[in-house]
């Protein structure tokens, strides 16, 4: 067990601090996620720390809690040194005293004291694993959890405006994830399996001491927003969409889409879709900046898309009135984008409402829009994806043609002839300036309109 520290110990107290000025009184509760078991006690899931104690004490590892008091300004850590009979499983160890040095915490105290030292005003998090919910009420005394809103606005505030330092890890993650994504792009070719694909990829992080980010999408059915299954074989003329990134020590991660013609190139049904989602990526790169709502960068590539199937033919009537009925989602059902950070959706387990959006920009229960992550105005530090995407599913199709839903924006006839042309998503992440956006890597994989050799 090596506990990676990814920055000093004056940043971590630095952030604590801040913390600890933005709360009104009581104390900040953050506790460690546990193992999570495979298949029986033992055996278990590579583990990932919750991302908050990340932010603010860098320890990954389970058993252990971290207490800030706002009223006293002190900042506690409750865990356990390593015993001689887990010694002999993990080696020896730091003291936990050594390691709370190392991200500015001195008081430090055994795990089993730390319900004693809670008082009656404790802020917490959304639990979004079991075993978390369950700490809790044991902690708090409570058959109901009620977790802070207060809180969950003061950590967003912080994690959601990425330093110099920040930024310098999500370099070092999305650029990893380029190279993983040129690694794979340059083997794709028919005879192959979406799972030989995986494994090079997977080969590609192991190689750079990373992992995968999320689970990845590598798939010849790219129309299935989030498949998960690789077992296919690549033919002449598939499409391979790869929806991946890399996590590296630190927790930082990066999030990238490509789709590549398997035969080397694309036949010009495929070209002309590729074309317009590459236009819809550019423009929406292009309108992104501070003070700009995401929501009307989402809405202005929609309309890009619907201009751009009217002139293909597969849609047709007023572009506004399109979008604003949301005709559109047939073909772009999620939405352009979301925050990245320590998590690949940054933040998500406390609520998209609080996270993607704000009291003066609410969450659309519109099919499409309703699955738009970030709607509220991008503030400079902000680091996004921008990832639109055309995608053709026969059973959304079908469902939609039999409830004559959109039939005076969509040309039925003409989509029926293309409905097997699958899905196609381009990504990339991007960090928000007052001026407008820039990629956030040290190496650019480029964006051609043919096979990227």
């Amino acid at each position: 067990m090596a506990i990676y520290i990814p920055f000093s110990a004056k940043t971590y107290t630095d952030r604590r601090n801040t913390l600890i000025s933005k709360m009104s009184g009581g104390q900040v509760l953050l506790i460690a996620n546990d193992e999570s078991s495979i298949n029986f006690a033992d055996n278990w899931n590579p583990y990932r720390q919750d991302s908050t104690l990340l932010y603010y004490g860098a320890l990954s590892m389970p058993d252990i809690a971290i207490v800030m008091d706002v009223d006293e300004g002190t900042t506690k850590l409750f865990a356990d040194d390593v015993s001689i009979d887990m010694v002999i499983w993990t080696g020896p160890q730091p003291s936990m005293k050594e390691l709370g040095a190392q991200v500015g915490i001195t008081e430090v105290y055994p795990y089993a004291d730390l319900k004693k030292h809670l008082r009656s005003e404790v802020h917490h998090l959304p639990p979004y694993r079991a075993s978390q919910e369950l700490t809790l009420r044991a902690l708090l005394d409570k058959n109901k959890l009620s977790h802070s809103v207060e809180l969950i606005k003061a950590v967003n505030s912080q994690r959601s405006i990425k330093t110099e330092e920040e930024v310098n890890e999500l370099q070092k993650a999305v650029t990893l994830s380029k190279g993983m994504h040129a690694e794979v792009i340059k083997h794709i070719k028919p005879g192959l399996y979406e799972y030989e694909l995986v494994a090079i990829a997977s080969k590609f992080a192991h190689d750079h001491n990373a992992r995968w980010s999320f689970p990845p999408i590598l798939t010849k059915n790219g129309q299935t927003l989030h498949n998960h299954y690789h077992g296919h074989k690549i033919e002449a003329g598939d499409l391979v969409l790869v929806d991946g990134g890399i996590e590296i020590a630190s927790g930082y991660c990066g999030d990238i889409t490509r789709t590549t013609p398997a035969s080397g190139s694309f036949t010009p049904e495929q070209q002309e879709i590729y074309d317009l989602v590459h236009l819809m990526y550019k423009e929406g790169a292009k309108v992104s900046k501070a003070g700009k709502r995401y929501l009307d960068v989402h809405l202005h590539t929609a309309k890009i898309l619907v201009d751009g199937l009217k002139d293909i033919g597969l849609m047709r009537g007023d572009t506004e009135a399109a979008v604003k009925e949301g005709a559109h989602a047939m073909f772009f059902q999620h939405g352009l984008g979301h925050v990245m950070g320590l998590d690949v959706h940054d933040m998500e387990n406390f609520g998209e409402q609080h996270i993607g959006y704000s009291d003066t920009v609410q969450k659309s229960t519109q099919f499409g829009l309703k699955s738009l992550r970030l709607g509220k105005e991008l503030e400079a530090g902000n680091v996004i994806t921008i990832e639109p995407g055309i995608y053709f599913i026969p059973e959304l199709i079908d469902k939609f043609e039999a409830e004559g839903r959109f039939k005076d924006f969509i040309n039925y006839e003409i989509l029926n002839k293309k409905r097997n042309l699958g899905g196609i998503r381009i990504e990339d992440d991007f960090l928000v300036t007052a001026d407008g956006v820039e990629t956030v890597s040290y190496t650019h994989l480029t964006l051609p309109t043919k096979r990227i050799v």
